[in-house]
């Protein structure tokens, strides 16, 4: 259950964060509404979880900035029966998210714990649509392929060839490409005839998404 504080603080990111800044789809706006942040990051991290950045969590890694996560989100463009590829679960805050609005999440994290521990919360909170995997998320999850939506929530020099294979047609794929010197948001949309285009949603910075032949 949520307390009054953290209500309050998570209706004034959806207004103040979110909506301000022209993410105005009402699905978008109720999950954000709905997903308790705060349930995703360490005791220390609770006061600070719905503020206007990105939050330590364990092996180094983050939970993105709120606005992230939803521009992100909006630029999938789900209708919600899509099956979805998410690439890093980390907290597992962005799959919940993708779970409010997709027919099933597929996600892939390379640290066990961190999906461990993301599985349990996800399921305490009652979500029964995502599958889980531990291993190399370069490679995608080619036998659950095609996907309607992919996101990847770490960087890439350039989109891994393979998820842009998994992409279904008619489908967007969202990741930072670039490196720690600077990285913009791609969407990369896939017709009918298999033609890709991308588009450019500004600088971005995120960690590093690590394949085989980086580890």
């Amino acid at each position: 259950m949520m307390n009054n504080s953290y209500e309050w603080l998570q209706q004034n990111m959806v207004e103040k964060q979110i909506k301000a800044r022209g993410i105005t789809d009402k699905r978008i706006l109720d999950a954000f509404s709905k997903v308790p942040r705060h349930m995703f990051v360490g005791p220390e991290q609770k006061p600070l979880a719905y503020e206007d950045h990105p939050l330590p969590i364990e092996h180094e890694q983050t939970i993105s900035q709120p606005y992230i996560v939803a521009l992100m989100t909006e630029a999938l463009q789900l209708k919600g029966d899509d099956k979805v590829l998410e690439i890093g679960t980390g907290s597992g805050y962005q799959t919940a998210i993708l779970a409010e609005l997709a027919g099933h999440v597929y996600t892939i994290e390379r640290f066990e714990k961190l999906s461990r521990s993301a599985s349990i919360l996800l399921g305490e909170l009652g979500y029964d649509n995502i599958t889980y995997r531990v291993g190399d998320g370069t490679k995608g999850w080619p036998e659950e392929a095609p996907f309607e939506g992919i996101l990847a929530a770490a960087a890439s020099k350039d989109i891994p060839p393979a998820l842009m294979d998994q992409l279904a047609p008619g489908g967007k794929l969202v990741i930072p490409v670039g490196d720690l010197r600077g990285q913009q948001l791609i969407v990369a949309s896939k017709d009918s005839n298999g033609k890709i285009t991308r588009e450019n949603l500004g600088g971005c910075r995120f960690l590093p998404l690590v394949g085989e032949k980086e580890s």
